[in-house]
């Protein structure tokens, strides 16, 4: 039996994962690949995330020999809200966004929250108005993609999403016209 006649009977699945092409080899997201990742343990200083196992994590257990050998730094993360620079960006427009904008931040917060408490370099640089609109700047695309589709389960709305060729950054919008309670003008034929 061919080569062919064996990935043929198993599914187009073994066919498709023989094939890397276009594949990124390392998959360091954009900040780490910029800062660079700590040889040993490590502490943030700030927020106090522990680096171990390749990772950045909130609430790990320490142990008084890791913080003994542990070398005392600013997480990327910390460093990234501090200079202000983002690879998410979640626009929010609509007359629903000035009716509900308290329980729209809410939201926003609640999700970076829990987003937190697994991936502490998942977090918010800022959440501002921008005019009519309200802007969201995260960290991650991951969490600005997150941020969005959260809000359409709570609040509906439409969502689009644009992603980066450059830096793998996500330009995101959610927008919704209408306002709960709001009469409609009737209709003439």
């Amino acid at each position: 039996m061919a080569v062919s006649e064996r990935t043929a009977a198993k599914g187009k699945g073994r066919i498709r994962s023989l094939n890397r092409k276009g594949t990124a080899s390392g998959k360091a997201v954009a900040v780490v690949a910029k800062t660079g990742t700590p040889d040993a343990h490590a502490v943030c200083e700030r927020c106090g995330a522990v680096y171990a196992r390749k990772t950045w994590r909130q609430g790990r257990k320490v142990t008084h020999g890791m913080l003994g050998e542990a070398r005392w730094t600013v997480c990327p993360s910390c460093k990234q809200v501090e200079s202000g620079e983002y690879f998410g960006r979640v626009v929010l427009r609509g007359a629903y966004v000035n009716a509900f904008e308290e329980d729209i931040r809410q939201r926003i917060q609640n999700v970076a929250t829990r987003a937190q408490t697994t991936q502490p370099q998942r977090r918010l640089v800022a959440v501002g108005r921008d005019g009519a609109e309200l802007e969201v700047l995260t960290t991650s695309q991951k969490l600005a993609h997150r941020i969005v589709n959260e809000l359409k389960k709570a609040f509906r709305g439409r969502a689009t999403y644009d992603w980066s060729d450059r830096d793998g950054a996500l330009y995101a919008t959610w927008e919704r016209d209408d306002v709960p309670g709001e009469k409609k003008p009737a209709r003439r034929w």
